[in-house]
């Protein structure tokens, strides 16, 4: 299985960050099983980051391994979007 990389950005300690972080970090530990590393970076305290990545909005997710870099924004509660977007299927398999 490939090692994910994943970068969430937010903005501030909200609700929709909450709901954002809570919901990668579930989806990551039932789908990927610890085959990833994630970052969540608040833009507020590191607005260069944000800045270097062109983020328009917040939360956006931006997986950078595997090929190919994929951005998906929201607070991540559509679970088939996400996995779509991630290129997972639901049984923890990537998409080939």
């Amino acid at each position: 299985m490939n090692r994910y990389t994943l970068k969430l950005y937010v903005t501030g300690c909200t609700p929709r960050t909450e709901r954002a972080v809570s919901n990668l970090r579930r989806l990551c530990e039932e789908e990927l099983r610890g085959q990833y590393v994630m970052e969540v970076i608040d833009i507020l305290e590191r607005p260069q980051l944000a800045e270097d990545e062109k983020i328009f909005a917040t939360p956006t997710l931006i997986k950078h391994l595997p090929p190919p870099l994929r951005r998906i924004i929201g607070d991540l509660s559509d679970t088939e979007k996400v996995l779509l977007g991630l290129d997972i299927q639901a049984t923890g398999h990537t998409v080939k």
